[in-house]
C-alpha cells in the first residue's frame, strides 16, 4: 500500500495568506511514521487533509496511484483517525460508544460487538466496558479514543497526540499495539513526546512552516547528524 501526496498545500483565510501546508510531497508505505514539528508547523492540518476532513488548496492525495477524490468512500473506509481532542458522549458506556461508532462505519452487529470487546481489551478497558465515559480519567478517555480509531481494521491509521495523558504502562501497551499493526498498516503518529516516536516509528517526517525539511529512516537521520537519539535530531532542526 502506498499513500502519496503530490505538491499538497492548504491555505486558510485571505488571498496571500501563508500556507499551513506548503507543497508537501510524501510517499508513505506500511510501517509507523513519526511526524514531528514545533507548534504551528502544520502537522494537524496535514493529518486532516489525509483524512479528507479538509480539502487541499492545491495538489493531490493518492492511494496506490488513484486520487482519493475518485476513490471516495472506498478510501475513507480504510482510514482510522484519532484527533487531538476526540468527541464522545459522556453518558455512554465505553462499549456503547464503540458500538455507536461502529454503526456509523457500517459494521454489522456481530462485527461491532466482536471488535468492541477485542479493542477494549487491547487498550486495557475491558473491566470498564460498562462504565460511563464521564467517569473516566483523561488517560482512560485517550485509550478509548485509540480503540475507536482502530474500529473497522483500518489500513491507514492517523493519530494526533495519541499518548497525551497516558501513564508509562499505557504508553508501553500503546507502543506494543502499534508494533503489531506496523506490518499491515500505514501509521502516521504525531506527538510532542519524542521518546514515544523513537520507540515506535521506524521512519521520521520533520515538518517546519508547512514544509517537509527531512524525511527518512530514524537510524539513518541519527547517523547522518551524529546524534545519539531522536531528541537530538529534533533539537538540531527546531532549537
Amino acid at each position: 500500500m502506498e499513500l502519496q501526496t503530490v505538491d499538497l498545500s492548504k491555505k486558510f483565510g485571505r488571498v496571500g495568506a501563508k500556507a499551513a501546508v506548503d507543497g508537501v510531497n510524501l510517499t508513505l508505505t506500511e510501517g509507523v511514521w513519526g511526524l514531528l514539528g514545533a507548534n504551528g508547523a502544520g502537522k494537524t492540518t496535514l493529518m486532516r487533509l489525509l483524512c479528507g476532513l479538509q480539502k487541499p488548496s492545491a495538489g493531490r492525495i493518492m492511494l496506490n496511484g488513484q486520487d482519493i477524490g475518485r476513490l471516495g468512500a472506498d478510501y475513507y473506509r480504510q482510514i482510522g483517525y484519532l484527533p487531538q481532542h476526540f468527541a464522545y458522549y459522556p453518558e455512554f458506556s465505553a462499549q456503547d460508544f464503540l458500538l455507536y461508532a461502529a454503526a456509523l462505519q457500517g459494521l454489522d452487529t456481530a462485527q461491532a460487538q466482536k471488535q468492541a470487546r477485542q479493542l477494549l481489551a487491547a487498550v486495557g478497558l475491558a473491566a470498564q466496558s460498562r462504565q460511563r465515559i464521564k467517569t473516566f480519567s483523561g488517560g482512560m478517555k485517550q485509550r478509548l479514543g485509540i480503540a475507536q480509531a482502530l474500529l473497522g481494521s483500518p489500513r491507514i491509521l492517523i493519530l494526533d497526540e495519541p499518548t497525551a495523558g497516558l501513564g508509562p504502562t499505557d504508553r508501553v501497551r500503546f507502543r506494543q499495539l502499534l508494533g503489531a499493526l506496523a506490518e499491515r498498516c500505514i501509521v502516521l503518529l504525531s506527538t510532542h513526546i519524542i521518546s514515544d516516536v523513537e520507540q515506535s516509528a521506524q521512519k521520521i517526517i520533520l515538518l517546519r512552516a508547512g514544509q517537509v525539511v527531512r524525511c527518512g529512516g530514524r537510524q539513518e537521520l541519527m547517523a547522518e547528524l551524529g546524534c545519539h537519539n531522536l531528541e537530538d535530531v529534533y533539537l538540531h532542526y527546531y532549537q
